[in-house]
């Protein structure tokens, strides 16, 4: 028979998911597939039946029903990977074989179905989603970024993987924008050069940590076409630009409402993805009994 045991996020601490990966103990030479995410523990071994429960729980795995956050892509890499890895270094059984395979092919029916991992669920994300929806041209698009932290260079990766080709970074201290634009091939300048790049930006992302406004109006030409999003705390953005004609703001409030309503929808659409599992959980339980 196969068996498995599961730490994750649902249903133990990050102190207990320690404890247990430095306790875990099998023989040496025994097949199996482990499973190891920031979010969980999963082993599996044996032979013969697979246990219904068993198909169930490792099908909403690779599905992202069992994510934090829901529907989430990175699970069903994961799991192909840890499965690979096992596959090459042990005669797995052809239980597991089939559990594994038969799991990756739910995850893609799953997603393709019910459409659960469809919408923007982090604000880097989200900015793309809203860059999409404005019909801004990426590729020929100049594109104007504040401030040099982890959530501009997702961004960043996220603009250049949709072809955004001219990406320009500027930060208070030069030399943050400088070691972040030579990474990413883009263009780093100093703040006091900020108004003359305003002329010709077609869209404005900012993210500092300054404690007040220091995109104002003055920066901003009155017949300048440009969309803004303004992701800092407190905004960067003076509230007057928004007042601008044809300027179009998005500020840290609209991008979170926006992930919000995309974690829901991925919500309601677990009632799909769940019937789903159920039926691939009853053929592959036929296909056992039909193939012992």
């Amino acid at each position: 028979m196969v068996h498995y045991i599961s730490k994750s996020q649902t249903n133990s601490s990050l102190a207990e998911r320690e404890q247990f990966f430095n306790e875990l103990r099998l023989p040496e030479n025994t097949p199996h597939v482990l499973l190891q995410t920031c979010d969980r523990i999963e082993l599996y071994w044996g032979d013969g039946t697979v246990p219904e429960h068993i198909a169930h729980h490792l099908f909403s795995v690779v599905s992202g029903l069992d994510s934090s956050l829901v529907g989430e892509c990175a699970i069903q890499g994961q799991v192909k990977n840890c499965y690979q890895e096992s596959a090459a270094k042990y005669k797995l059984s052809g239980s597991l074989h089939k559990l594994f395979q038969t799991a990756l092919s739910v995850g893609k029916r799953v997603r393709t179905e019910s459409a659960i991992s469809q919408g923007a669920i982090s604000h880097s994300q989200a900015v793309i989603e809203c860059l999409i929806q404005e019909q801004i041209p990426l590729k020929n698009a100049l594109i104007t970024m504040l401030g040099i932290n982890k959530l501009n260079e997702d961004i960043i990766k996220f603009l250049q993987a949709k072809g955004a080709m001219s990406i320009f970074l500027g930060n208070r201290y030069f030399e943050k924008a400088q070691d972040m634009a030579a990474r990413y091939d883009c263009r780093a300048f100093r703040f006091d050069e900020m108004k003359s790049f305003m002329e010709y930006t077609d869209v404005l992302i900012t993210a500092t940590s300054a404690p007040h406004a220091i995109v104002r109006p003055e920066h901003i030409s009155s017949n300048q076409k440009i969309l803004i999003l303004d992701l800092a705390f407190p905004r960067d953005v003076d509230e007057r630009v928004a007042e601008m004609p044809n300027v179009t703001l998005y500020n840290l409030e609209d991008i979170k409402r926006r992930v919000d309503q995309n974690l829901a929808s991925r919500q309601q659409k677990m009632k799909l993805a769940l019937e789903i599992i159920d039926d691939e959980v009853d053929k592959f339980t036929q296909y056992r009994k039909v193939s012992a």
